[in-house]
């Protein structure tokens, strides 16, 4: 439970960050802001298919875990590039390690998240 939490204060810290004004009052800053909002739901429209699919009801956690960690792996990159540029972008000072390790955390936590609400709602085994 706790690293559902963990998980859950990561998106939405990054998804806060990624709803405040922008810093720099720029197209590019825009821009950057929403590539990385289109790519996190992009990402999470394509976990949720990969959740609902027929083929994972018998799957334990750790089969589902490993189901999702290779699951939609464009939208999965295309999240963090996105990401990535838009944190390079709002802070640049920042060094560019971490911000690729925040965006890194940010597509684990996706998947984490999903794979809590898969175990949290699978039937009961039988």
């Amino acid at each position: 439970m706790r690293m559902l939490s963990v998980g859950a204060a990561l998106v939405m810290m990054t998804s806060a960050a990624m709803t405040w004004p922008a810093l720099a009052d720029d197209d590019d800053a825009r821009s950057a802001q929403k590539l990385a909002q289109q790519g996190r739901d992009d990402y999470w429209h394509c976990l949720a298919r990969e959740y609902s699919r027929d083929s994972n009801q018998g799957l334990s956690e750790q089969d589902f875990g490993r189901s999702v960690a290779g699951a939609c792996p464009s939208e999965r990159q295309y999240y963090r590039v996105a990401l990535l540029d838009y944190l390079t972008t709002q802070y640049p000072n920042i060094d560019a390690g971490a911000h690729l390790a925040t965006a890194n955390r940010a597509v684990e936590a996706a998947q984490k998240d999903i794979v809590m609400a898969f175990v949290k709602h699978r039937p009961p085994a039988r």
